[in-house]
């Protein structure tokens, strides 16, 4: 059967990105990562919502991408320079960090402090000070790359919360820089925030910036309060007074790149995949699909999953969860606890509920590429997206645009970024484990009628919002905030 052609159409690449100078993206991972095996250097993409989310944008503004390309010194030893010019090849700028440097820059500090206060977690150990330290020094390893690079009229667009240093750093070493920066996490109450020992200097860190975007104005204005109480900077509106320079605090939500999704999801390979993966006719599926982090809410949906087979026997046999559960950051014990707890559930869920050709939860630990992954999103009867806390969760709206046949629901955690915008999903609190697998209830019983209604709501959200749109509407902000800035300095230049 022919797969039905798309009901909503969607909007195309936004190319308005590139004609005001050169782009310096900034991200403490490049969008391809660098492998040494046996001798010769390997280059493969790299996963994650920010290096997928950019590589277009990146492509189209012809300028440098500057991070870390996966790999350490001591695992690319003699063959760094071979590294760099692979890098350099593709508009990119490899910054070359130690064992040690990741083990504190990243897992200790960035992953293990800053990243669980970010979601609101302050029940994780303050960071130590060699960690803090590293953190320092690798910030300060990035703006010198920045500077070494920086032409007059060039924008640098630093990203994450990894590099909060960044934008200070530069400003101090090239006053009249264009600087913006955004965080993909999102920003806690101000009192989470101030449980870090140091709070203020990473606040410092960020009003290096001329422009700082966040997915949501919640965020932006958490930020605001955090900076009015703990920095004691005067505000203007969403304006920070810095000295003689006004910092703007705005609201831009990511979006994806939906041409390509869309695209993909036409693909002859991807739809018989797609039939393939239904498997079994009468047996619903949801499809959960998160990096293994926990921020994203796994044991929670699984939780309520138990108790949706528990009091609705009715739907044991008639059902299954696939959970695609993707590595990161192993290192960390935290996330190591996380897998061990998760699998735990998934089998116990399975050994109480299990039947002759039926299998409660389909767990995959691992990660696929886009093909495979846009056959799960086709495949699936209901999506499952119920982070505790997230800044967007690109996930969401990459089903969205899968689903040119405008069928399919989303389950929605109401505490993701996401929420604001694809308010016609399913909205829930993913820590209410009743309420959820109600919310499961209710997704596999609509009727197709009201999810072609949701999903053409869903995708026109999507459509209007690509991830062109979102960076060149950060940009242009970013661009009138500094245009007197940027005439003097293509004149010093």
């Amino acid at each position: 059967m022919a797969t039905p052609a798309p009901l909503v159409p969607l909007t195309p690449r936004n190319r308005s990105v590139a004609p005001r100078g050169r782009l310096l993206i900034v991200s403490n991972r490049l969008p391809m990562t660098m492998r040494e095996h046996r001798g010769a250097v390997h280059v493969q993409r790299s996963s994650g919502g920010l290096a997928t989310g950019l590589r277009g944008v990146h492509a189209d503004t012809g300028g440098i991408w500057i991070g870390w390309p996966g790999v350490s010194t001591e695992q690319a030893g003699a063959l760094w320079p071979e590294m760099q010019q692979r890098l350099e090849a593709a508009g990119a700028a490899g910054i070359p960090l130690s064992r040690r440097e990741l083990d504190g820059f990243y897992s200790r500090y960035s992953n293990g402090a800053l990243w669980p206060v970010l979601h609101d977690r302050v029940d994780q150990p303050a960071p130590d000070d060699d960690a803090w330290a590293l953190y320092r020094a690798v910030n300060e390893r990035y703006a010198d790359a920045v500077v070494e690079r920086l032409r007059p009229g060039d924008r640098v667009w630093v990203h994450d919360y990894q590099l909060m240093l960044v934008p200070h750093l530069v400003r101090e070493r090239c006053p009249h820089a264009r600087i913006g920066f955004f965080l993909h996490t999102p920003f806690p109450d101000p009192a989470s925030f101030a449980t870090l020992p140091h709070a203020r200097t990473l606040l410092d860190g960020l009003l290096g910036a001329d422009v700082i975007g966040f997915h949501t104005a919640t965020y932006a204005r958490r930020f605001l309060q955090a900076v009015e109480e703990q920095v004691q900077r005067a505000l203007r509106g969403d304006d920070v007074v810095v000295g003689s320079r006004r910092v703007h605090v705005g609201a831009f939500a990511m979006g994806i790149d939906v041409a390509s999704f869309d695209a993909c999801a036409a693909e002859a390979d991807v739809r018989t995949e797609a039939q393939r993966l239904r498997g079994t006719h009468g047996v619903a599926r949801l499809l959960g699909v998160d990096r293994l982090d926990y921020t994203k809410g796994i044991t929670e949906r699984l939780l309520a999953f138990e108790r949706l087979l528990t009091r609705r026997p009715e739907w044991r046999g008639r059902v299954q969860l696939s959970q695609l559960a993707v590595p990161s950051r192993e290192d960390v014990h935290a996330y190591r606890s996380l897998r061990g707890c998760v699998e735990q559930m998934v089998h116990r869920i399975n050994g109480a509920f299990a039947r002759p050709g039926w299998t409660p939860v389909e767990y995959r630990y691992g990660s696929v590429e886009m093909p495979a992954l846009v056959a799960l999103y086709r495949a699936a009867d209901v999506m499952l997206v119920t982070p505790v806390r997230d800044g967007m969760n690109l996930v969401a709206k990459e089903f969205v645009a899968s689903r040119s046949d405008c069928l399919g629901t989303l389950v929605l955690g109401e505490r993701a970024g996401a929420a604001e915008e694809l308010r016609s999903s399913l909205l829930v609190d993913p820590t209410d484990t009743d309420a959820l697998a109600r919310t499961y209830r209710t997704a596999l019983e609509m009727s197709a009628a009201e999810q072609r209604t949701r999903m053409r709501g869903l995708r026109h959200a999507v459509a209007g919002n690509d991830v062109f749109r979102w960076a060149a509407g950060f940009l242009e902000t970013l661009d009138s905030r500094t245009a007197g800035r940027r005439r003097l300095a293509l004149r010093l230049g």
